[in-house]
């Protein structure tokens, strides 16, 4: 939706106000990652139906950008992003799976090829242990081991031979209460913390609670999407009880909050599985679109944006500044909270591949479609003429939903993505290729 003239107006005052000056002590950082959400689905993004009081709050006392995107599309490659701050064909994880399918899916050689190409990266846990932190992993997790990659505490094991795959015993956060957290956050005995809450929620299956699940179906939706809508706001719930207990222990005023969903989702109403859409694993913005909040007291602005663009690339640079960690070098996110560099930043990128690897070490073997959104609202998303066959199929079946052609949208004005207008608009459509391919450019 766009912005109206007060509410720009609005933007602008709060963001002259701006972030003051780091803390001297660093900060704590809770890091939350919601999972197969769509960007729609809060309240503070105008949903009617769905109840998002916990959000809402963290967005309304903090940065909010409503025109937040991932790298990509689906879990693994997006929260590797998170990780390392690096687009998915630098950091090298395109995918969930290794090559071969359900045949290698929980071989542990072949799994932790995947690992191995993780591990190549620096990564936020570990620059923070660098400078003192301690840290604690829940939720989803892909890459092994979670300590390996510099955690001080972990609920994944990421053991293969016991069902370690994308997280294991750490997916009981949230669905099965927050203690491991509270433990934590008890532990750090006065030494700045970092937790990743990365819970498998609103994720399927759809096993929310009674008394949720009634207040949907009551609203008249479908009985799959009521059960969906039930399970972002126990995901809700969950998000408010952890900020209440920041408020308890009098943590609130020196914890960096930061919010997003790691790859968006469409909820059908017929119950038939795998049942196509154009979210989750695809380049619409139904899938690669998400809000980004950024919470810390004092120091990040009171502000909703609805026109600057951010993405999941910033929030690792963003997370070191605030601990006052420089940021690797080759790093193309930028801050969050540095209003200069987000009015400088008029596009932003991302590239889609397939779920289960072709080739663990070449990404270009793996490519679908690359994405550039411009400010202004337009969109272009080029597929990847060499891998056609592989584009348009999804387990096993043609994805006659799907195109393989350019296609150029504006989003302010078309945000479902229905009105094709690269034929319109073949100069434009040039303009952003040409940006996208000063980003990356692949070989046809």
């Amino acid at each position: 939706m766009r912005p109206t003239a007060v509410l720009t107006s609005l933007i602008c005052l709060c963001a002259i106000a701006g972030p003051g000056p780091h803390a001297q002590t660093p900060p704590n950082i809770l890091l939350i990652i919601s999972d197969d959400h769509a960007w729609t689905d809060y309240g503070f993004m105008g949903h009617r139906t769905v109840k998002t009081p916990s959000i809402d709050r963290l967005a309304a006392s903090g940065t909010l950008y409503t025109r937040g995107y991932v790298a990509t599309a689906v879990c693994r490659p997006s929260l590797a992003t998170l990780l390392t701050g690096r687009y998915p064909h630098e950091h090298g994880i395109t995918g969930n799976d290794p090559p071969g399918g359900r045949k290698t899916m929980n071989d542990p050689v072949a799994r932790a090829a995947m690992v191995d190409v993780f591990r190549r990266n620096e990564v936020l846990p570990a620059m923070l242990a660098a400078k003192g932190y301690v840290s604690l992993q829940t939720g989803k997790w892909w890459e092994g081991n979670p300590r390996d990659a510099g955690f001080t505490a972990a609920m994944t094991h990421g053991d293969v031979a016991r069902g370690g795959r994308h997280g294991d015993e750490g997916l009981k956060i949230g669905r099965g209460g927050l203690q491991p957290i509270y433990d934590f956050v008890e532990s750090a005995t006065g030494r700045p913390f970092f937790i990743w809450y990365a819970p498998f929620l609103p994720h399927t299956p759809h096993t929310p609670p009674e008394r949720l699940l009634k207040k949907y179906e009551a609203s008249g939706v479908a009985a799959p999407v009521a059960r969906y809508y039930a399970m972002i706001e126990w995901l809700d719930e969950t998000v408010g009880d952890l900020l209440d207990h920041l408020d308890r222990k009098k943590l609130s005023d020196n914890t960096v909050v930061v919010y997003l969903a790691d790859n968006g989702w469409i909820q059908p109403p017929d119950p038939k599985p795998a049942q196509p859409t154009r979210a989750k694993m695809s380049p619409y913005d139904a899938g690669t679109r998400t809000p980004i909040i950024v919470r810390w007291p004092g120091r990040a602005a009171v502000a909703r944006d609805d026109t600057r663009l951010a993405g999941s690339i910033d929030i690792l640079p963003t997370l070191l500044k605030a601990a006052g960690i420089a940021p690797p070098a080759g790093l193309r996110g930028i801050d969050l909270l540095d209003r200069g560099a987000m009015a400088g930043r008029k596009e932003v990128f991302g590239s889609l591949f397939v779920h289960t690897a072709v080739h663990v070490a070449n990404p270009i073997a793996n490519l679908k479609y690359r994405y550039a959104v411009r400010e202004d609202g337009w969109k272009l998303i080029l597929p990847f003429t060499p891998n056609r066959d592989a584009t348009l199929m999804i387990d096993g079946r043609t994805a006659d939903w799907m195109r393989f052609e350019p296609e150029l949208y504006n989003v302010l004005n078309d945000p479902r993505e229905e009105r094709n207008l690269a034929a319109e608009r073949p100069e434009l459509a040039k303009e952003l290729r040409a940006s996208m391919d000063r980003w990356w450019r692949v070989p046809e």
